[in-house]
């Protein structure tokens, strides 16, 4: 008999904590900027990543990150992960998927084909991605003159 999933708080809470300061890093004016992109090369292979703020309030703050390939293909599009930043807790959960709320664990098999961890695996991805900008990204700014 399979046993149910039962999520490990403490390293989920890590990854949070974790995603918190990358998205820090790359977004340190969280609080007056709305959109951030961020281009990554390495390789043959080039992406965009845009960090957008959706809301903000004294705690928390909610951003929508998208990423995207260059070559544009369809099938490789990426949804839009809503991610939920605690100010005060210094952590950054992924929320939502396409608007669509995430639930913490799913029973499996599901209609939604859902994994048992998808919240878990959403959230290691994010840090993939966050670290990808940080190690290989570079801010794609406009210049205004003027």
């Amino acid at each position: 008999m399979k046993r149910k999933y039962v999520p490990d708080l403490s390293r989920q809470m890590a990854v949070c904590e974790t995603n918190y300061a990358r998205i820090m890093k790359l977004m340190p004016d969280l609080d007056r900027r709305d959109v951030r992109m961020y281009q990554i090369s390495w390789q043959n292979h080039h992406a965009e990543l845009e960090i957008r703020v959706d809301e903000r309030f004294r705690y928390t703050s909610t951003v929508v990150i998208r990423h995207r390939f260059a070559s544009d293909i369809p099938w490789l599009a990426a949804p839009g992960m809503v991610v939920r930043l605690y100010h005060d807790a210094a952590m950054a959960e992924v929320v939502c998927l396409q608007r669509k709320q995430l639930s913490g664990a799913y029973p499996y098999p599901n209609r939604q084909m859902h994994q048992p961890d998808e919240k878990a695996q959403l959230n290691q991805h994010l840090g993939e991605w966050l670290t990808e900008c940080l190690q290989h990204g570079h801010c794609a700014e406009l210049v205004f003159s003027g």
